[in-house]
């Protein structure tokens, strides 16, 4: 079904209401590697019960995480086939950290919708306060749409973005173990293409990719230790372009400059001619 611009533009959806808990909260730090040197107290302020940090990033998952089927592509002016679905891009900002357990109401709208001819990008933000109205995050999300395209609307601007002309400031090593994708998908992503090897080799993969998503938050963790000392209260906004994929088992490397107040980056995996799996990443710690 073509997009219907006047009916998507603007649209807002129905408010969701979700919960989640201080295990929800190590079940996704675990998801993304937390606790590999169970002696390292800094990983383990990720996962002590009733009050673990949280990283940032469990903002973008948040409402979704108790979910066990496939999501669908289906709003006002909107019907897509989700095989056609690629996720372009996420981000999150937080005024505070978010609380290891609570209740919280996410609304959310289309803000953009650019027509690249064979493709749609089609952006959304979701904002996510207390029941009593005080903010918790703002996600930012876009997703590509192949084959929706031509419907008559902007092209919209580019959002590639080359990292400085200069070696890196910092380089880091994110290890990514055999069995990460079927831990992450217990974190609300139960895509076969995550676990099923049948499915993902008539997907065109030799084997089952990492979520996108995980790549995403353990680039996030590993930037906070690195970078600011694991102190995820730190942390002001976090975002990233999803540009290829991982396999578990690889250990990636994420290419860090320091940009004014915040960092840059870009994650490869070296095992692949340094292929990209995440451009445009950015960190901006909290100078309130």
């Amino acid at each position: 079904m073509p997009i219907n611009l006047d009916e998507a533009l603007g649209a807002q959806l129905d408010p969701v209401e979700f919960s989640w808990t201080s295990s929800d909260i190590q079940l996704y730090h675990l998801g993304l590697g937390a606790g590999q040197d169970p002696m390292d107290k800094r990983e383990l302020r990720y996962l002590v019960d009733d009050t673990p940090q949280v990283l940032p990033t469990f903002g973008n998952v948040a409402a979704s995480f108790h979910d066990t089927k496939p999501p669908t592509v289906q709003f006002p002016g909107i019907d897509i086939e989700l095989s056609k679905v690629l996720h372009a891009s996420e981000a999150v900002s937080v005024p505070a950290p978010i609380p290891p357990s609570g209740t919280a109401r996410a609304v959310t709208r289309f803000t953009d919708i650019w027509d690249k001819g064979k493709a749609a990008v089609i952006w959304s933000q979701t904002s996510v306060t207390t029941p009593d109205g005080t903010p918790l995050w703002t996600q930012k999300r876009s997703i590509f749409a192949r084959g929706e395209g031509g419907f008559g609307g902007e092209r919209g601007p580019s959002t590639s973005s080359e990292p400085p002309e200069r070696a890196p400031d910092f380089e880091l090593s994110i290890a990514v173990s055999p069995q990460q994708a079927l831990l992450y998908r217990m974190c609300g992503d139960r895509n076969p293409l995550h676990s099923d090897p049948e499915f993902a080799a008539a997907a065109g993969f030799p084997r089952p990719i990492l979520h996108g998503l995980c790549t995403y938050g353990m680039t996030c963790k590993a930037m906070v230790d690195a970078l600011l000392d694991g102190d995820v209260s730190r942390v002001g906004s976090y975002g990233a372009r999803f540009a290829g994929v991982v396999f578990p088992g690889e250990t990636l490397k994420a290419s860090v400059w320091k940009d004014g107040d915040g960092f840059r980056a870009v994650v490869t995996a070296p095992e692949r001619d340094d292929a990209v799996a995440l451009a445009g990443v950015e960190l901006i710690p909290d100078v309130s």
